[in-house]
């Protein structure tokens, strides 16, 4: 199989999400979950996820739809449609699935993955983290300083 297709069946449409969810299961593998709008992928995204990935066996990423991040980032956002920065996800080794998401929050999808383990930034606090009750356990992981999406496209404009 190429290569190609291997990254693309890791995006998992949401109808393909109960299986996905079922064969990791039924092999006793460790879940972890997080999500985001990852606009343009950069170390400190690098860094979050490889962090994330080591938590557990697999790791799914619920990836903000384009309308969603238009609401949370403004107009002029996403940079990168949601299918790109899908399949950039899924390029990525640490990254077992991508699932997108239309809702401002992640919280239905989190119900629904019901993982072993959700992680956010270590720039939330863990009663501000959408979903933490459907979790068996949250981890926040620190920001690699200096890298934010929005600080390249600053930077990018000046």
């Amino acid at each position: 199989m190429k290569r190609i297709d291997t990254i693309a069946q890791k995006i998992i449409a949401p109808e393909q999400l109960e299986g996905w969810l079922a064969r990791a299961r039924l092999l006793d593998r460790k879940i972890v979950f997080t999500n985001g709008c990852f606009d343009l992928l950069h170390r400190g995204h690098l860094h979050y996820l490889t962090e994330a990935r080591d938590l557990g066996d697999l790791l799914l990423v619920g990836l903000n739809s384009d309308a969603s991040v238009r609401q949370l980032k403004g107009p002029t956002r996403p940079l990168n449609a949601a299918e790109d920065r899908a399949f950039a996800l899924a390029s990525l080794s640490a990254v077992d699935g991508v699932i997108i998401f239309d809702a401002q929050t992640p919280a239905t999808l989190i119900e629904q993955v019901q993982p072993d383990v959700l992680v956010k930034g270590g720039d939330y606090k863990p009663e501000e983290v959408v979903g933490r009750e459907f979790a068996k356990e949250l981890v926040l992981i620190t920001f690699v300083q200096g890298f934010s999406t929005t600080g390249i496209i600053d930077k990018m404009q000046s």
